[in-house]
C-alpha cells in the first residue's frame, strides 16, 4: 500500500509545521510549501530522518499572481499525487483600514482568499477522479464576527469558512470532505507578524501543537469545522452572538483587538 500525500502551505511555521509532523507520524509523504525554503530544508531533513516518508518542498510566495497554479503544474510535473491539500498560508493586519498600506491589503487578499481558491479549484477535479481526498482550510474563530481594527482579515476569514462549508455540501457524494479550521489565538508568528501580540485578545493563547491536532482530526473525520484553542469564557461569547446587539457585538471586538 502506498503511502497518501498531504500538500500543506505556508509550513515552515506554526501550525502548519505541526500539520506536517502530524501527517508524518501517520505516514503520509509530505508536499510543503511556503516561501522560507531554508525552513523547509530543516523540516523535510527532520521528517525524512525521523518516519519512513519522502518530503517534497516547493518555495513559492502564494499571495503573488500566478503562483498557485505554478505550484499545481510543478506538483503534477513531478508526478506526485495529492490525497489531502490543506489550505493553511495566511496572514492578518492589525490597524485602522485607511492608514495601512494598500499593498499590503491586496496581498493578504491574494494569499488569504484567491491562492486558497485556486488551489481547491485546480486540485478538486484530480480529486473526483481519483475517488476522493480531504480538504484542510485554516480559517479563524475571526470568520464568525465582523472585525473592526482587523476589517479586511476577518473578512477574508469569513470568506474561507463560507467558502469551506458550500464546497462540502457541494462534494459530499464524491468521498470528498472540506474541513476548516477555526483557531483561536495561537501561539505562532502570526501575532507578531500581525500585530495582535499587543493586543488583549492574545492576552492567553495556546500552542499550535494543540490546534493542528484538533485540524488533523477533525479533516481525518471529515466533520465541517474544527473550532479550536478557546477559554471558557470565548466560548460563551461565541454561543451568546446571535443574541448580541450588532452595535454592542462591533464595540467588543474593537476592544478586543486594542493594546493591553
Amino acid at each position: 500500500m502506498t503511502n497518501k500525500t498531504a500538500l500543506i502551505t505556508g509550513a515552515s511555521s506554526g501550525i502548519g509545521k505541526e500539520l506536517a509532523i502530524l501527517h508524518a507520524k501517520n505516514g503520509d509523504n509530505l508536499v510543503l510549501v511556503a516561501r522560507r525554503v531554508d525552513k523547509l530544508n530543516r523540516l523535510k531533513e527532520e521528517l525524512e530522518r525521523q518516519y519512513a516518508i519522502k518530503v517534497s518542498i516547493f518555495e513559492k510566495d502564494l499571495s503573488q499572481v500566478g503562483a498557485a497554479l505554478e505550484l499545481y503544474d510543478e506538483v503534477k510535473f513531478a508526478n506526485i499525487k495529492i490525497e489531502y491539500l490543506i489550505n493553511n498560508a495566511g496572514f492578518g493586519l492589525l490597524g485602522k483600514f485607511h492608514e495601512l498600506d494598500w499593498t499590503k491589503h491586496f496581498t493578504m487578499i491574494n494569499l488569504n482568499m484567491t491562492a486558497l481558491t485556486e488551489l481547491t479549484h485546480l486540485f478538486l477535479p484530480d480529486f473526483i477522479e481519483q475517488g476522493g481526498g480531504k480538504i484542510l482550510n485554516t480559517s479563524s474563530t475571526a470568520s464568525l464576527v465582523p472585525g473592526p481594527l482587523h476589517a479586511v482579515y476577518y473578512a477574508s476569514k469569513a470568506y474561507v469558512t463560507s467558502f469551506g462549508n458550500a464546497l462540502a455540501e457541494e462534494y459530499y457524494d464524491k468521498n470528498i470532505t472540506v474541513t476548516n479550521l477555526l483557531p483561536g489565538a495561537t501561539e505562532t508568528e502570526f501575532g507578531a507578524v500581525s500585530g495582535m501580540d499587543k493586543s488583549k485578545g492574545f492576552a492567553k493563547t495556546v500552542t499550535a501543537k494543540s490546534v493542528a491536532q484538533d485540524g488533523f482530526d477533525a479533516m481525518m473525520r471529515g466533520e465541517l469545522d474544527s473550532i479550536s484553542g478557546l477559554t471558557t469564557m470565548q466560548k460563551i461569547m461565541l454561543w451568546m452572538l446571535p443574541f448580541i446587539p450588532k452595535r454592542m457585538l462591533l464595540k467588543n471586538v474593537r476592544e478586543f483587538q486594542e493594546a493591553k
